[in-house]
């Protein structure tokens, strides 16, 4: 039923078997460039649906561990729940606990919760403040 279309699809046209390019066989797409169109297209989905996407996770990941500052709540790529404490070139210092300081490399930092305020220090408020904790009376 559809037999003609995967003669002209490869370039071969409706001539006879002729071998040659010919303008009513499709010229120049006729062979060569038909038969590298599925590779290029297979290029092209690669392209947006893996390679694009995956260059904008890092770009926007670079960009929010450049931006960390002390006082922003963090979690690490472990699970490791914190607020910044110190921030150094390549290191951050969380603290996880009143007394409890871990020291993290800042492509461990997986996300950030919430950014601290700028006129806000993390030192001077209360810890118990950080987390919403209702007290329940019986």
């Amino acid at each position: 039923m559809f037999s003609f279309v995967l003669p002209l699809l490869m370039g071969q046209g409706s001539g006879g078997g002729s071998s040659t390019p010919s303008p009513e066989s499709g010229g120049l797409f006729s062979g060569g460039v038909m038969s590298f169109l599925p590779f290029i297209l297979i290029i092209a989905v690669f392209y947006f649906l893996i390679i694009r996407p995956q260059n904008k996770k890092q770009k926007d990941t670079k960009k929010m561990l450049e931006a960390l500052k002390k006082g922003d709540k963090v979690v690490t790529i472990g699970g490791i729940h914190g607020s910044i404490s110190t921030v150094r070139e390549s290191t951050v210092v969380l603290r996880v606990d009143d007394n409890v300081k871990i020291e993290f490399s800042r492509s461990a930092i997986g996300s950030v919760t919430s950014v601290a305020k700028e006129d806000a220090s993390s030192d001077d408020r209360d810890d118990k403040s950080d987390y919403d904790v209702k007290e329940i009376k019986q």
